[in-house]
């Protein structure tokens, strides 16, 4: 592997994690027109949808010498309703009980759940300095966002808790299983079907729950559903599989891990909260963190 190989792919792990620390501050501002959980994911998947389709389409007129069989078929889909339906389902029901803040330090435990599980069913063994930068990094989010762990302050702390962690570790899953599939099919190949495929369960659930009546909304919430299908997830879900082909999924993991930072500094320009000393700190911890998984990459 190439520095410049590697190195491009980090960047673009450092772009999709920008773009989806975005994805908490956009959802709260949704909120306030009181749109319910799952229409607001469907307008992220569905406008989102028109340009998964012309890639899929484009990429498929192209690529001749790449043939799907049935297993890859299932597996892409599968893999992108697990990471695309479930586990966003999981994250935007989140955002109804606990603050943006405290939902991107318990999303971050997902790296812990890739090392896991590449530990435990693919036999992969984690290194030392793996182990010590995902401490740092952990450490380093904890930190800044200590302040933020306030359950008085919480709607209903346990139950967002629970659907933030269930959400990471859906996650984690989808993310070890790309690390296998994406080199095989090609990663827009393979991030334009798992978004169709995610897609039509997000529509059938919002179908049953109101009869996808979507189209009620105040303009601002049009708006935010658009800048949301673009920059929070048709850029970062592109940035993130080409990342992942580029570094492997473990890697991926900890270097998104600067997501969170990201959040600090967009919340405190979007939603006027505060930032702290602690919060600067922990900052430079994640970096240090991430730098150190970079660094063993670049070697």
């Amino acid at each position: 592997m190439s520095k410049t190989y590697y190195w491009l792919g980090a960047a673009m792990v450092f772009l999709a994690a920008f773009c989806f620390a975005l994805k908490g501050i956009f959802i709260k501002l949704a909120y306030r027109y009181e749109i319910d959980t799952i229409s607001l994911l469907t307008l992220r998947m569905g406008l989102s949808f028109p340009i998964y389709a012309f890639f899929a389409f484009r990429l498929t007129a192209q690529e001749t010498n790449v043939r799907f069989t049935i297993k890859d078929w299932l597996w892409v889909a599968g893999l992108g309703i697990t990471g695309y339906y479930f586990s966003s389902y999981f994250n935007f029901l989140a955002f109804n009980y606990i603050s943006a803040g405290l939902e991107r330090i318990l999303l971050f435990t997902y790296p812990t759940f890739v090392l896991v599980i590449n530990a435990f069913f693919r036999r992969k063994r984690v290194t030392k300095l793996q182990m010590a930068a995902l401490g740092l990094t952990y450490f380093g989010i904890l930190v800044a966002f200590l302040q933020n762990i306030e359950p008085g302050q919480q709607k209903n702390l346990i139950l967002g808790a629970f659907w933030v962690t269930l959400s990471g570790l859906v996650y984690a899953f989808y993310l070890v299983g790309g690390d296998k599939i994406i080199p095989k099919v090609g990663s827009q190949k393979f991030t334009s079907y798992a978004m169709i495929a995610a897609t039509i369960p997000t529509i059938l659930h919002c179908y049953v729950v109101n009869g996808l009546e979507i189209w009620h909304y105040p303009p601002q919430v049009y708006w935010i559903g658009i800048t949301m299908a673009i920059v929070v997830t048709v850029l970062p879900t592109f940035a993130l599989a080409e990342g992942i082909k580029r570094v492997g999924a473990g890697n991926a993991s900890i270097i998104a891990s600067i997501g969170p930072i990201f959040t600090i500094f967009l919340a405190t320009t979007i939603l006027d909260e505060q930032i702290t000393a602690l919060q600067i700190f922990g900052t430079l911890l994640v970096l240090v963190g991430v730098f150190l998984i970079s660094w063993k990459g670049k070697k």
